[in-house]
């Protein structure tokens, strides 16, 4: 097979051949979980070598490594939640050495994503910090969590300022000034013996749904609520990066006594979604002069963001907005 990243003689608009990157699936990916007759769900995300194919794909800096993954597992598990074809994307914007972080995921479960450092303002900070956490490296601005519903339903975007040291509290600043839902978010990545890995750990608490145990008032209500999270903070990273400890063997073990119950796990796959045709289609909406500039040697280089893998256009090939005509 050809390699779809190169010329070739086919016209680009048809060629939508899936370019040489991981086919993995983790069949187990998102366990969601209840439990029976009190006001808690949740979510367990553990991307497993999945991880591993996703974040080695650019030669980061460990700790920019680490912000990525759990942006992954986080993007993962809340698109777990959705019950409709679309996705959930998960975007930062600041001023700090990692300037953009995005990661997506589709209901289906099709996950991908990056971290862009500005190499400059990185060194500086590791020089004073050598592992420094989600809020320095993103700095001041804006959070960002997108749900696509799909071309026949309206998009809806939650923002709110970064707040916070770690992507799991700047999730639960989200939630409970945003959605106002009370959450508690633990994420968890790094790199173990078996490579890089990411978890995810998301549970709600809900209020007056069906399920409910009716004899359990406010206060009742309250006081399972307050259990669940005392038991949920025993977690730890190692237990959430554990290839060795399944999904179902950990929520055991945390919820064993509270009337666990397991719903149906979702897949979770390498979903980069790049193609030559795609990206032709990009290079075709600017103007001809533009794209003189872009070429180098009679050629257009454009680089895929989540796959990084580059695409070569000969300039020739190409017709921008003016040469259409």
């Amino acid at each position: 097979m050809p390699d779809p990243t190169r010329p070739s003689a086919t016209p680009a608009f048809l060629q939508h051949d899936r370019p040489p990157v991981p086919d993995i699936v983790v069949p187990r990916g998102i366990q969601p979980f209840h439990l029976q007759a009190q006001p808690v769900r949740g979510r367990l995300i553990r991307l497993g070598p999945l991880a591993d194919a996703l974040l080695t794909r650019h030669d980061n800096h460990p700790a920019v490594t680490r912000l990525a993954g759990q942006s992954l597992a986080l993007a993962a598990g809340l698109a777990g939640a959705l019950k409709f074809r679309g996705s959930f994307s998960v975007q930062a914007k600041g001023n700090g050495p990692v300037p953009m972080l995005l990661a997506d995921c589709t209901e289906a479960g099709a996950l991908r994503g990056y971290a862009k450092p500005a190499p400059e303002a990185l060194a500086a900070l590791l020089a004073e910090v050598p592992d420094p956490e989600a809020g320095a490296l993103l700095g001041s601005g804006y959070l960002a969590f997108t749900c696509d519903q799909g071309l026949d339903m309206d998009r809806y975007q939650g923002i709110v300022a970064i707040a916070g040291s770690t992507l799991a509290e700047m999730t639960d600043h989200y939630f409970s000034t945003s959605e106002q839902l009370r959450t508690f978010v633990r994420l968890a990545c790094d790199q173990t013996p078996a490579g890089w890995r990411a978890s995810a750990f998301i549970m709600e608490k809900v209020a007056g749904e069906g399920g409910i145990d009716p004899a359990l008032d406010a206060e009742a209500q309250e006081e399972s609520w307050r259990t669940a999270l005392a038991l949920a903070g025993t977690l730890t990273e190692a237990e959430m990066l554990d290839d060795a400890l399944s999904s179902p063997q950990l929520l055991h073990r945390l919820f064993h006594a509270e009337g666990l119950a397991l719903d149906r796990p979702r897949s979770l796959s390498y979903g980069c979604r790049c193609s030559r045709a795609r990206l032709a289609g990009v290079l075709q909406g600017f103007p001809e002069d533009d794209l003189d500039h872009m070429a180098e040697g009679g050629a257009i280089t454009m680089t895929c963001e989540f796959c990084n893998l580059d695409f070569r256009f000969d300039r020739g090939e190409v017709r921008g907005a003016a040469g259409r005509a």
